[in-house]
């Protein structure tokens, strides 16, 4: 499933971030158990995600004190609720096409 989801990371992150700002760790934890075990990204896939959507201003980020240590904490810019809904439209209609084909 890993395979499937290539191509797919910016959208799911950017999902999850339309629910509220969060810490990369919890974003992982979100879309593992909304998922049901499915989308179940490693941090090296994270991480390096939030950062080329954070250059591309889609997301913003700042320090926030945890409970044990600080902890970079990820929102969704004006920017990149657009984009969401963008790759949401594109997405769905992808999907609309691929359950049209299959038998």
């Amino acid at each position: 499933m890993q395979d499937t989801i290539r191509g797919h990371v910016d959208l799911l992150l950017l999902a999850a971030l339309a629910r509220g700002p969060a810490h990369g760790y919890a974003l992982a934890d979100a879309l593992k158990e909304r998922s049901g075990g499915v989308f179940e990204l490693a941090e090296g896939t994270i991480y390096p995600a939030l950062y080329r959507l954070e250059r591309q201003g889609l997301v913003a980020s700042s320090w926030e004190d945890g409970r044990t240590r600080r902890r970079r904490v990820y929102r969704l810019t004006r920017r990149g609720r657009g984009e969401l809904a963008k790759q949401q439209d594109a997405w769905r209609g992808f999907a609309h096409a691929m359950e049209a084909v299959l038998p």
